[in-house]
């Protein structure tokens, strides 16, 4: 009788990235390897790719066509780039990547599926929508926060905690903001801003912005 073969994952990923990937249950029969560069992949040798890079210079899609390619992009959307149908979209903020459940966009719900059953992990197919779903949400709890504090309703500690403690999340917004990188929650509000105004970034958390990019340039 035949052995069935391991199915081969290759995962784009940095450090902290690889970590949350490692400390999930993934079943036996699947492996996982970890590259820093798109360059050390041998051609034909895996099954699906994660590239979790937020850089997506180096990123040739049309290279990668036939498998399953689940790339990081919470604020580009499938339809802007127009990706072909092998490539999903998938939420890799730190912090979101150790979740239970993932959120995929895709036009070929298929293939993904069936890549995330045999890992192991459970995914949710969502629309092709900036933001997907958690990022936004959380994004806009950030940008609430920002305005509560430019109001003096409370302090960053006491709304970080309120949170944890009144949601059960597991970082406060102040928290998630340190976490997640204030460009990132700065660029998707930026992009949902353009058409519903209730994502229009608070003052303070633009200046935290504005100040992170002077920080880049020094």
């Amino acid at each position: 009788m035949q052995k069935k073969r391991h199915m081969k994952v290759i995962v784009v990923a940095n450090v902290e990235q690889q970590q949350e990937i490692a400390s999930k249950n993934t079943k036996p029969a699947a492996e996982v390897a970890f590259i820093k560069t798109l360059s050390e992949i041998e051609p034909g040798h895996y099954d699906a790719l994660f590239y979790l890079t937020e850089d997506h210079s180096e990123l040739d899609v049309q290279k990668l066509a036939g498998k399953p390619v689940f790339i990081n992009a919470v604020v580009e959307t499938l339809e802007q780039n127009k990706w072909p149908l092998h490539v999903c979209r998938i939420n890799g903020w730190p912090g979101f990547l150790q979740n239970a459940i993932w959120e995929v966009a895709t036009n070929d719900p298929i293939p993904a599926s069936q890549v995330f059953e045999k890992l192991g992990w459970k995914a949710v197919f969502v629309g092709d929508k900036t933001g997907l779903i958690s990022p936004r949400v959380i994004s806009m709890i950030i940008n609430e926060a920002f305005f509560a504090i430019e109001e003096e309703v409370s302090t960053t500690r006491e709304i970080d905690l309120a949170m944890k403690l009144g949601t059960n999340y597991p970082f406060g917004p102040f928290e998630w903001i340190d976490k997640i990188g204030v460009q990132n929650i700065y660029l998707l509000l930026k992009n949902l801003s353009l058409k519903d105004k209730r994502y229009v970034v608070a003052p303070l958390l633009e200046k935290k912005y504005l100040e992170f990019i002077d920080s880049q340039k020094a």
